[in-house]
């Protein structure tokens, strides 16, 4: 199977030069063309392979933290272990497999960087992700020496048409129109494409890959080919290749998530079994695996939003919605009560306020006596709030927890999940030992002249498995602990007063 040349032509030479000034115009991808070259420095060396890789993978947090997760996902349930550092990754999955998850991790990290504003280049990006993802569980399942390998070429089997709608919005929408209302097929976006921009997206693709100087294999990976039979010069190369291509058409097939889609996943099993070596029936298989997957790791795409999941979505929003009106109405009260009200007064309603508008599990106000050298909660709401009291006691003394980390700093602090392992040490023992069921919770200090009085303190169960706060709600929460706060210290200073006289 010859590979798709690129030809030089004047319009062809001019798209490139306007893709590249368009790239080097939002910065030249420098994240992702430096990790290629560190990435595939560390696949070709010899004998410190394993240490340069597992050292260019961590000199990146965030591809440290997705080499990991991914690393002990479902993919790779089989090898029946934890990893929990990269070094060990590199062990059970080998420097290869790392280094090509690296490479497809790192692309769709810089293209999210770069992309713009705009829906098209979006679901361009997710159909990649999901042609990686089909690529991945049919690879598996035909025991390829390196599954990575086939999800890179797979994902850049649609690099074209990402480099197109990212950097060239304006060529993409000609293009749609021209083939509008047209067999949209390979040939006719092929032919509209050549007459358009001089080259077919493949081609853009292609043309992209050698400018960021990606490996041979990949590019080679990277070419369209048609379903049928084994030629006698059949390579590893054609299999990626094959691969590549079932699994970009499939994840077109997948987007919507309807029966004519189904149909044509079945159609393509059957049509690139020859090539790729395994049965249909195991091929559909994989796919179905991958579907399951990408609906829950996707976002825009249909496959990813059914029905129910969008109504629970509407609800969640609409909920949060009529929590931000119970927060700014009970501001608006607190502000109404200004100075007739006592500390302890303004405390209740910032917590009934807080309580209702964030939809706690419990809430509960803290406050400190110099005197004991304690921190104790003196009211509560919530499941079995009352009967927790007694337990919410803690000396003043400073510890390295989360709780004395809002205190010192007089922040409003979000844990988002006190179940993470790496959090434990965070978390003080009286909290372990009278709210465990808790999976992420505020703390909102109260704080005078520098000084902590007191906290209010709420958490959600696992009733609520996806809690986030927005800017508004935390400017809602600021305002409240501000009028918390201007009550105690107005009280305070009377105190002063009367003390003096």
């Amino acid at each position: 199977m010859n590979q798709t040349s690129i030809e030089r032509s004047p319009k062809a030479d001019a798209t490139l030069a306007l893709l590249w000034e368009r790239i080097r115009r939002r910065g030249d991808m420098p994240g992702f063309t430096r990790a290629i070259n560190a990435i595939l420095a560390s696949m070709r060396g010899e004998d410190e392979r394993d240490f340069s890789m597992a050292e260019t993978v961590l000199s990146d947090p965030v591809l440290t933290q997705k080499v990991l997760r991914l690393a002990n996902s479902g993919m790779y349930s089989a090898f029946g272990q934890r990893i929990n550092t990269v070094s060990k990754a590199i062990l059970v999955l080998g420097t290869e497999a790392i280094g090509h998850l690296a490479l497809g991790l790192k692309l769709i990290e810089e293209l999210s960087k770069t992309t713009p504003d705009s829906l098209p280049a979006h679901i361009e990006m997710e159909k990649a992700v999901l042609a990686g993802m089909v690529a991945h569980q049919v690879a598996a399942q035909a025991q390829a020496r390196d599954p990575e390998e086939a999800v890179v070429c797979s994902i850049l089997h649609s690099l074209g048409r990402m480099m197109v709608t990212f950097y060239l919005p304006e060529q993409w929408v000609l293009l749609q129109q021209a083939v509008a209302g047209q067999d949209a097929g390979a040939g006719a976006v092929d032919a509209a494409t050549k007459a358009q921009l001089g080259l077919t997206l493949e081609q853009v693709g292609r043309a992209t890959a050698e400018h960021w100087g990606l490996p041979r294999n990949l590019i080679a990976g990277m070419r369209r080919v048609e379903p049928g039979e084994r030629g006698e010069q059949f390579g590893h190369d054609d299999w990626l290749a094959a691969l590549g291509t079932m699994s970009s058409q499939c994840a077109d097939s997948l987007w919507h998530n309807d029966e004519a889609g189904a149909e044509q996943v079945q159609r393509l099993a059957a049509g690139f079994a020859p090539l790729i070596g395994i049965a249909p029936e195991t091929i559909v298989g994989a796919i179905e695996k991958a579907k399951a997957e990408a609906a829950a790791d996707l976002s825009l795409a249909p496959l990813a939003n059914p029905p129910e999941k969008r109504a629970r979505t509407a609800a969640v929003t609409r909920m949060r919605e009529a929590g931000n009106k119970i927060l700014m109405r009970g501001v608006a009260d607190m502000r109404d009560a200004g100075a007739g009200a006592s500390p302890g007064q303004m405390m209740s309603m910032a917590i009934e306020t807080a309580y209702h508008g964030l939809s706690f599990t419990r809430a509960f106000g803290f406050l400190r006596s110099r005197r004991d050298g304690k921190y104790s909660a003196k009211i509560g709401l919530g499941d079995h709030a009352k009967a927790l009291l007694p337990q919410l006691v803690f000396e003043d003394a400073y510890e390295a927890n989360v709780f004395f980390a809002s205190l010192g700093s007089d922040r409003v602090i979000f844990i988002e999940n006190a179940r993470d392992p790496k959090f434990a040490s965070k978390l003080p023992q009286w909290w372990k030992d009278a709210l465990p069921e808790a999976r992420c919770f505020v703390i909102i200090p109260l704080c005078t002249h520098g000084e902590p009085v007191g906290f209010i303190y709420g958490d959600w169960d696992d009733r609520f498995p996806s809690v986030y706060l927005s800017q508004t709600e935390f400017s809602l929460l600021n305002d409240l602990r501000a009028l918390v706060v201007r009550t105690v210290e107005r009280r305070q200073q009377v105190e002063a007063v009367a003390g003096r006289a």
